[in-house]
């Protein structure tokens, strides 16, 4: 299920619950290069951190889906040894911090995990002079860097991937419709590098609201004049199905902000919770998903095995240690260094094609969704390798 890919020819609100707390500096850097040699003949020893025993029931079923998913893919390893260690940090960066360097002390070559960004940025911190690289779970940009990456979707990639493919249908000319919390300013910021960076596509106006029904409210009629005033053909929403969402795209329907005419797009999952497509106001919006294919392929593997559904991240853990295991593979000592990791070709993850950059974030490849008559309907598919399909 997953592989290293050969050279091309020519996933969350919990996620951000944190980011929208704390955003903590990003690790010092290590060169490049650095990361633990490792016995190519011998099992290789993982840490995995998962939050278990911070007294949230949520975490504790976190922590299992992330373990059993880890385990699945070494089950699934092909030639590869893995000495999988678990520890559990209550979701709390201290406590995360010591598990991690417990783990190092005990023969650990690399870290997975942990979810959280402000433990990912106190365990990467902590084992930085150890020269141990770590894959985070987390999706907060802002900690990775060094010795530390993220394996969580970005908001970078999908701004990256959706103002793309609206370039390719002529909604190219974009007002940005943003919360003023720390999440909503990360995901402008995310479009409009995007848009930036992407010929055929402009920025008319960023709209900004508090994070609030009185907030949104009062700042329709604004992005409503900034759609007509600028000729705007696009309104991209940082909001997502937990926030502002649901009123936004009311009220803006309610303005005359017309879909119709007027493509609205989503920075978020607009599928999630289901309900959401009942929704008058996001009818024929886009957004952006990992394939689902590869998805519903993971999900069934993992049914199979455990009788349940995985956790919405828990692929994240397969697709780490699988990861791990194709770089080992190919028998080299310094398979987990930051050159290997980063390797530009990519791999082939449960989720779709997922590449590691040298920045510590990652690219994975998106299709492209719309919702029609209350479905959801594949308008593109995802990309199966890197260098073309939006990436």
């Amino acid at each position: 299920m997953f592989a290293v890919l050969s050279t091309p020819r020519n996933l969350i609100a919990r996620l951000f619950a944190v980011l929208s707390l704390i955003v903590l500096a990003a690790c010092e850097p290590v060169s490049m290069g650095s990361g633990q040699m490792i016995n190519t003949s011998a099992p290789v020893p993982v840490a995995l951190l998962v939050p278990r025993g911070s007294g949230n029931a949520g975490d504790d079923i976190l922590a299992q889906s992330l373990e059993n998913a880890a385990r699945l893919a070494i089950s699934d390893l092909e030639g590869v040894k893995v000495d999988l260690r678990v520890y559990s940090t209550a979701g709390d960066p201290a406590t995360a911090q010591k598990q991690a360097i417990s783990a190092v002390n005990e023969g650990a070559k690399i870290i997975l995990g942990p979810v959280y960004s402000a433990e990912a940025n106190a365990v990467a911190v902590s084992v930085a002079p150890r020269n141990v690289n770590v894959l985070s779970f987390s999706n907060n940009s802002t900690i990775a860097g060094g010795n530390l990456f993220i394996l969580g979707p970005t908001f970078e990639n999908t701004a990256k991937r959706m103002v793309r493919f609206a370039a390719t249908q002529g909604k190219g000319n974009i007002v940005v419709a943003h919360d003023t919390n720390l999440a909503g300013q990360l995901g402008k910021n995310a479009i409009q590098t995007a848009i930036g960076s992407t010929g055929g596509s402009s920025l008319a106006a960023a709209v900004s609201y508090e994070f609030s029904q009185q907030g949104v409210v009062a700042a329709i009629p604004e992005v409503e004049r900034a759609v007509k005033s600028g000729a705007a053909n696009a309104v991209f929403l940082t909001a997502n199905t937990d926030g502002a969402l649901p009123l936004v795209t009311q009220l803006l329907l309610e303005a005359g902000v017309n879909p119709q005419n007027v493509q609205y797009m989503g920075l978020t999952r607009w599928d999630v919770p289901p309900q959401t497509l009942e929704l008058p106001g996001v009818q024929g919006a886009w957004f952006a998903l990992p394939d689902p294919t590869m998805t519903q392929r993971f999900s069934s593997r993992y049914a199979a095995a455990y009788g349940s559904q995985p956790h919405s991240i828990g692929g994240l853990a397969y697709d780490g240690i699988a990861a791990i295991g194709a770089l080992v593979q190919a028998g080299h000592k310094d398979a987990l260094t930051v050159d290997a990791l980063t390797q530009g070709a990519g791999f082939q993850g449960v989720n779709g094609i997922l590449r590691l950059r040298g920045d510590g974030t990652n690219e994975r490849g998106l299709a492209i969704a719309q919702i029609q008559d209350k479905k959801v309907v594949l308008i593109d598919p995802a990309p199966r390798a890197f260098g073309g399909g939006g990436l």
